[in-house]
């Protein structure tokens, strides 16, 4: 097999990844004969995918493409109480965001029946029992790190007795909790996950798929392994946190003699400032501390695709981290990193006013309008330029004005000149206050010759800024969206606190009456902008005819790049 088969993955593959050096080794030594490497992503569709998971579709749909091979969408839906179709299109949307297509859309409950048989295989061959323990008396039973566990009263029930027992489990003769089946392994094994593990408990609960087929379902280290195996998968990657399970992710599959899946575990994603745990967001959502699973400063994917984040940026994101066998955390401002750059090179520009201050071009003859030419992104001189409106009345960014500047104010003030942005000088005269003292108004003189921006005399100024015609703007709300969280480290609280604790009570502002150019009426959902001078904005979903409404993705400003310099300085 050709373990180039596609030149463009090999180019974008993780800088460091020892998967792919297995995948290699078991190509080049045929591990699986001629068989096509199989990967598979097997998500549980219990919430919306976060960054986290990124990387694992990134590792799984990445290293199967690399080498000519196939992967799998397979949802791991052997929990019906906590499952949901809201999120298996979710996901199913998310992956083919994140840029990638699979092969075959599996379900875990697709196997039930087969598990089920391989079940009352490993009864009959002695291997599996049924108990009657509750579930705190098989923790009491299973013994601690440091002492092993002791036998179950009921483990060493006749074939026959296991066998009646498990098929009316099956038939639903008993309550929820009342028994399970578990593996008879080692009560002694000095690894927990291997000392006689449940593979089956009763629940009464409809299932998304099955309905009420089923009153008995897997647990997931009993389903896991044998739903690879049936699926032919050759590399099962996970996390780090299965490495302990996957010796009886082995057992299974050597005890039922079936194709032989193997499981390799890699580091998570943990990101700064970021909180991965699916029962957390769902708290989150449920409590209405976001307005829901795709909120920007969610880290789901659905999230960072409604702030205006890229598939192309977090791929190139994932794959610059690598994959190891040790966790780590990434600083959150590399990820932003990854998204401006991408971002500089694609987003159109625009200019827009989150707080806009008046001014009045005096001698700028009134009535008068004129076009201005404006580059659509300057990275890419194949956006082409769009034409701007300019008239007597601007608006500008209260912030670009002073009326008593500051040492080192270089922006506009009293007898002060400053370029407009593609347009004139400007030179400011007086200005209007209200009742309370603030300014409301800013009157100017221009200068004609520097039409364009640029001045025939060859004199300099030392700021440009931007502005868009009063006349002319567009009404938007704007949300300026901040970290969800303060620490680096969101469970890092008091005792007795909660991560709750930490979240940023400034994470969102929203600005109810920006100013925006014309062209902006054009957006569509999710498109992206640089707002010049100001940060990286798209469209938000609830944007409406009349009703512009844009979130912020990014500043401007590029503190990983810094770090990066000084790093290397």
């Amino acid at each position: 097999m050709n373990t180039n088969a596609n030149p463009e993955a090999a180019e974008a593959r993780t800088n460091s990844n020892f998967l792919h050096d297995i995948i290699a080794e078991d190509v080049q030594t045929k591990k699986y004969g001629d068989a096509v490497i199989q990967t598979r992503f097997p998500p549980e569709p219990n919430g919306y995918l976060h960054i986290g998971h990124a990387k694992a579709i990134c590792l799984d749909f990445g290293l199967a493409d690399e080498f000519g091979g196939k992967t799998n969408l397979r949802f791991d839906d052997t929990n019906p109480e906590k499952e949901e179709q809201e999120y298996v299109d979710s996901i199913m949307a998310d992956v083919r965001w994140l840029g990638f297509e699979w092969d075959r859309l599996c379900y875990a409950s697709d196997y039930f029946g087969q598990l089920y048989e391989w079940a009352l295989k490993l009864i009959q061959a002695g291997k599996a029992y049924v108990d009657d323990l509750t579930a705190d008396q098989i923790r009491h039973y299973r013994g601690t790190l440091t002492e092993p566990g002791k036998d179950s009263p009921f483990r060493n029930r006749t074939v026959e007795e296991n066998l009646d027992l498990f098929q009316r489990m099956k038939a639903g003769e008993f309550p929820d909790g009342s028994r399970v089946l578990r593996a008879k392994i080692d009560m002694a094994s000095p690894n927990l996950n291997m000392r006689d593990p449940v593979m089956y408990r009763i629940l009464h609960a409809t299932h998304h798929r099955t309905g009420d087929q089923w009153c008995i379902y897997p647990m997931y280290d009993y389903a896991h392994g044998q739903s690879d195996s049936i699926e032919n998968v050759t590399h099962s990657m996970c996390t780090l946190e299965f490495a302990d399970h996957q010796p009886i992710y082995r057992w299974y599959i050597e005890q039922l003699g079936i194709f032989p899946s193997q499981q390799i575990e890699f580091d998570r994603l943990n990101l700064t400032y970021t909180l991965l745990s699916k029962r957390k967001l769902l708290q989150l959502v449920q409590e209405k501390r976001v307005s829901g699973w795709d909120d920007p400063r969610m880290p789901t994917l659905s999230g960072f695709r409604r702030r205006g984040f890229t598939p192309e940026a977090i791929r190139a994101f994932v794959a610059s981290v690598g994959a190891s066998r040790t966790n780590g955390i990434v600083d959150f401002e590399m990820l932003e990193h990854f998204q401006r750059d991408d971002l500089n090179r694609r987003a159109r520009r625009a200019m827009a006013v989150l707080r806009p201050l008046k001014v009045i071009i005096d001698n700028y003859p009134e009535g008068q309008e004129e076009m201005v030419e404006v580059a659509n992104n300057p990275e890419d001189p194949a956006a082409g330029v769009r034409r701007v409106p300019f008239a007597r009345e601007i608006y500008i960014e209260q912030d670009d004005f002073r009326e008593t500047p500051p040492p080192k104010y270089y922006r506009l003030s009293p007898g002060k000149e400053v370029r407009l942005r593609n347009a004139y000088f400007v030179t400011a005269q007086s200005v209007v206050k209200d009742e309370a003292g603030n300014v409301v108004e800013v009157h100017c003189t221009y200068d004609p010759a520097s039409r364009g921006g640029n001045s025939p005399d060859g004199r300099k100024v030392k700021s440009t800024i931007h502005w868009v015609s009063v006349k002319h703007a567009l009404s938007a709300e704007i949300r300026l969206y901040d970290k969800l969280f303060t620490k680096p480290d969101p469970n890092d609280h008091p005792e007795g606190g909660s991560f709750l604790d930490n979240l940023n009570p400034n994470s969102l502002e929203r600005i109810a009456d920006a100013r925006l150019e014309p062209s902006l009426g054009e957006a569509r959902v999710e498109e992206r902008y640089q707002f010049e001078r100001v940060g990286y904005f798209c469209l938000d979903p609830e944007a409406k005819p009349g009703k512009l409404v844009f979130n912020r993705t990014l500043a401007l400003k590029d503190s990983w790049a810094k770090i990066e310099r000084k790093a290397g300085a």
